[in-house]
């Protein structure tokens, strides 16, 4: 859920890139589209897999797979990938983003797909709320503006009062609150640390701290689910790769309209596997907390450009 993580890598916004400046904007736009197929065929793996398992244990074994799926990265880096100043810092933003994780999954599992992905798109408006209260930042009416109108389009989807507001619902919007708060701890680690070690390091911290939800609910997956299983781990690793490597080639304000095509691709495929169409109230809702994101990144971008600063990342936490 959409989540995402918000994973961020190195990059020092002074320092040439070498790559032709053209060509960045048409690789990171390539980039978020494969992510976003990547998360949005996970997500419906996740919807027919939880016929047969417990979300819990689909997310450990999600994050079994995909930390064995990563193995390349440190095959090519060598350990020092794995060397960091920050490790305790990794362990609670992984226990933030494995939290997010299980809470997505299970939502995945009990909504209908589209207003799942619809409400893990309210993640920029909990980063704006954190980043005023953890980070001190100054947020103005504008962005202020946004953010409302996009907990209105919240409620719009979830409607309270009325049959379609369910427990779920609740558990969707918790998730897109820890993708939040994990998208503020990026703001320090992508400072220090290059993509391949917050990639390996997350995924692999995810094993043993969804592990205990897993167990709790434990049943042995059929053989012939394995498959998909390890899909749900090869397309997590790739989704998050894809992502993280987009950011570093562009701005979110330039990223975010085409981060927001995973709804898209969810609703299709819904549609085509298990006939589920997006209710008025989940399109128009969507509609409103999309706009407001929209709006926010490229406030935010620019301001910081206004600042001679390096534009934000604030793309939320897509469903790892």
């Amino acid at each position: 859920m959409h989540g995402r993580p918000a994973l961020v890598p190195y990059l020092n916004p002074s320092a040439p890139v070498p790559v032709a400046a053209s060509a960045l904007p048409r690789r990171a736009i390539a980039m978020m589209v494969t992510s976003t197929l990547c998360f949005g065929v996970m997500a419906v793996l996740i919807r027919i897999a939880s016929h047969s398992l417990h979300a819990f244990e689909i997310a450990f074994l999600r994050s079994l797979f995909g930390a064995l799926a990563a193995l390349p990265l440190l095959l090519r880096g060598g350990w020092r990938t794995l060397y960091t100043d920050r490790l305790m810092f990794y362990v609670l933003r992984c226990a933030i983003g494995a939290v997010s994780m299980l809470a997505g999954f299970w939502a995945i599992a009990h909504l209908p797909l589209a207003q799942a992905i619809a409400l893990s798109y309210s993640s920029p408006l909990f980063v704006t709320i954190g980043a005023v209260i953890f980070l001190g930042e100054v947020v103005r009416m504008r962005r202020w503006s946004a953010v409302v109108a996009g907990f209105i389009g919240v409620l719009v989807i979830v409607r309270p009062g009325s049959d379609a507001f369910t427990a779920a619902s609740l558990v969707a919007l918790f998730s897109a609150a820890c993708s939040g708060a994990v998208t503020i701890s990026i703001k320090f680690l992508s400072r220090t640390d290059p993509v391949a070690t917050i990639v390996l390091l997350t995924t692999w911290l995810w094993v043993p701290l969804s592990l205990p939800a897993a167990l709790a609910v434990w049943q042995w997956p059929s053989p012939g689910l394995l498959p998909l299983l390890v899909a749900l781990g090869v397309l997590g690793t790739a989704g998050q790769y894809f992502w993280t490597h987009a950011l570093r080639l562009a701005d979110a304000s330039t990223l975010a309209p085409f981060s927001y095509l995973q709804l898209v691709f969810v609703a299709v495929l819904a549609w085509l596997m298990f006939a589920e169409t997006p209710d008025r109230y989940t399109v128009l809702g969507a509609g409103i907390v999309i706009g407001a994101s929209l709006y926010i990144a490229r406030r935010e971008a620019r301001l910081a450009r206004q600042r001679n600063q390096s534009p934000p990342r604030v793309l939320g936490q897509p469903a790892e």
